[in-house]
């Protein structure tokens, strides 16, 4: 089994890379890949996404790479392989993301990615350390990649727009910073973290190790 993490220049991978190999050594989840390459992806069995900075960056960033994209969605859209995306790689799956200016997303789980709105203005933009996430109920105990993970667990986020999705059915987790932020999306073979599972402890070590052994 081979899980490929993409790399377009969009953050360091480091410590990604160093998670996803610590756990797919304790789970038998394979072997972990990090390229570019549209071939290699091509041939993953799993698909991570990540990404930092800003949505219309790494959209752009992304569509650099000659056919890395069409790669991944004829990866993940048409063969149903099992994909992650990570902080921007997740808000990516959006519809459209409207940092600095409107850009469009993926489309593959509708809804736009905003700016965070705190409804008690003494919290601060970006929203960035620990943060309680809270598991939505038609997710509890439904999702093989939630297994183990609860309510009240920890995660780290780092980020100043989140994703509002159309269909409340496709958010599976959130967490309280003045409002609901979106802390998990996900449909079918797609799912997202807002959070960085790789820098997230216990809380994201099983999600990572979980994910490994996904099959939708």
């Amino acid at each position: 089994m081979l899980t490929v993490l993409v790399d377009y220049d969009s953050g360091n991978l480091h410590s990604a890379e160093k998670a996803f190999q610590r756990m797919a050594t304790e789970v038998g989840g394979g072997s972990i890949l990090v390229t570019s390459r549209p071939e290699d992806v091509a041939r993953a069995d799993r698909i991570v996404l990540p990404g930092d900075g800003a949505f219309p960056a790494c959209r752009a960033a992304l569509g650099q790479y000659g056919g890395l994209f069409e790669a991944i969605e004829e990866a993940v859209i048409r063969r149903a392989r099992p994909f992650l995306g990570i902080c921007v790689g997740m808000q990516m799956l959006a519809s459209r993301g409207h940092e600095y200016r409107l850009t469009e997303g993926f489309g593959w789980i509708a809804g736009d990615v905003v700016k965070i709105e705190p409804a008690d203005k003494a919290l601060k933009v970006p929203h960035m350390g620990w943060n309680d996430l809270v598991i939505e109920d038609h997710a509890t105990g439904q999702h093989p990649v939630l297994a183990g993970i609860q309510t009240g667990d920890h995660a780290y986020f780092v980020h100043s727009y989140h994703f509002r999705v159309a269909d409340p059915a496709h958010r599976l987790a959130f967490c309280d910073y003045g409002g609901p932020i979106t802390a998990i999306v996900g449909r079918d073979n797609i799912l997202g973290t807002q959070f960085h599972p790789e820098k997230s402890q216990a809380a994201g070590l099983r999600l990572i190790g979980n994910f490994l052994r996904w099959t939708p």
